[in-house]
């Protein structure tokens, strides 16, 4: 949506009315976006929180509602240009329909508890292999992250989900990979070690994404001089100046990891797109606005590690020790360790990323790099984002 949006805009300079235009519907934007988290406030951020603490028994929610104003205002949030993903939402709408059927085949009340529902499971593991095309990942995502029990009934639901996700996308819908990598060649055994301190280096920085995601969150909650209602369009506005200047910048990152991972860039370049990234990643969470964090860390943690690549070329390379004509499987490595470190489950991420690239020979690296920024995180105290996130909502 975001991709397509940008598209349109592309051609603003030789029509001038196309700029107050969309800035006047952003401004529409956010007042939609709040009056929707208003009027369901379980809507709000990705949703994957919401959905663990329903699963856990500790939240209840009418599932038609949560439905029909996750889709409408993660749209919206996307249709602006936010730097989110849909894998949040596809989640929680997938466990929403999910409690529908429960409800459906267990009539008892609009709101009541969900506590290891096999239908919410089966809708959340659906939702996220229906959104990367992933679903070895959406399985691992139910029993790594959201921590459900791991008995044979639950397995062969999750399971049974994922393919039936899997088969819509690819065999109904056309749906390809998301990331074409799959020529990407593993680095040289002996450059293995550079691969284990990317993932030690990547660790430190997915507690450093980590805390300045809740620091913003509660600077973002405290200050005073944007009105409530109001409080989504300053990340709007920052969306629309970067639909006209920087389009790479706009939605959850799909394409900003295909230039990264395909295309020579200089690296002022690659460090200019990080760090307007990253600011735009984590700003676009702030307001309670409803959309998924998963992709824009990928994307992140594409950035990082082609910014990697880029150092270690020039580092080593002169000496012999790591060739410039393989920088792309560090991009992957990235993507995978940022994951790790940030959401702390590992063999997910590797998963996600071998599933959405098709890269399977980059997949001893993966668990090298993956494993080792987890255990540096977990090394650093820092409790995974989702964790800190269910934290932080009001029961």
């Amino acid at each position: 949506v975001a991709a397509r949006t940008a598209l349109w805009l592309d051609g603003w300079h030789v029509s001038l009315w196309l700029v107050p235009f969309w800035f006047g519907v952003l401004v529409a934007l956010a007042w939609g976006l709040r009056w929707i988290v208003r009027v369901e406030p379980m809507i709000s951020g990705s949703g994957i929180p919401q959905t663990e603490l329903a699963l856990k028994g500790r939240l209840t929610f009418r599932w038609w509602r949560v439905l029909l104003a996750k889709f409408a205002g993660s749209w919206l949030a996307l249709f602006g240009g936010l730097a989110l993903g849909r894998e949040g939402p596809s989640i929680q709408m997938g466990g929403a329909v999910g409690a529908g059927f429960d409800a459906l085949w267990r009539p008892g009340g609009e709101e009541r508890l969900l506590t290891e529902n096999p239908y919410v499971v089966a809708g959340a593991v659906a939702g996220l292999a229906a959104a990367f095309g992933a679903p070895v990942a959406g399985v691992l995502f139910a029993f790594e992250e959201m921590r459900c029990p791991r008995v044979p009934s639950l397995i062969v639901i999750a399971c049974t989900a994922a393919i039936g996700a899997h088969i819509m996308v690819f065999g109904v819908f056309g749906m390809g990979r998301i990331l074409p990598f799959a020529s990407f060649v593993t680095p040289a055994l002996a450059d293995f070690w550079i691969v284990a301190a990317q993932g030690l280096f990547f660790g430190v920085l997915g507690v450093m994404y980590n805390h300045t995601l809740l620091w913003l969150h509660d600077v973002e909650a405290r200050q005073t001089l944007i009105p409530d209602h109001w409080r989504a369009l300053p990340p709007l506005l920052f969306a629309g100046l970067a639909a006209l200047f920087l389009p790479l910048l706009v939605g959850g990152g799909e394409n900003l990891i295909i230039f990264v991972g395909e295309k020579p860039v200089a690296i002022g370049a690659l460090v200019l797109l990080l760090v307007l990234k990253y600011l735009f990643a984590q700003y676009s969470t702030v307001a309670a606005i409803p959309g998924g964090l998963l992709m824009p860390i990928l994307c992140l943690g594409a950035l990082w590690g082609r910014t990697w690549a880029e150092l270690g070329v020039a580092v080593f390379s002169p000496a012999g020790m790591l060739s410039p004509d393989i920088a792309q499987p560090w991009v992957l490595f990235g993507m995978v360790a940022y994951f790790a470190a940030t959401v702390r489950a590992p063999l997910t991420g590797i998963a996600l990323v071998t599933e959405m690239s098709g890269a399977y020979t980059c997949l001893p690296g993966s668990l090298l790099a993956g494993y080792v920024a987890a255990a540096v995180a977990n090394g650093l105290r820092c409790p995974p984002i989702y964790d800190s996130l269910k934290a932080r909502i009001r029961l």
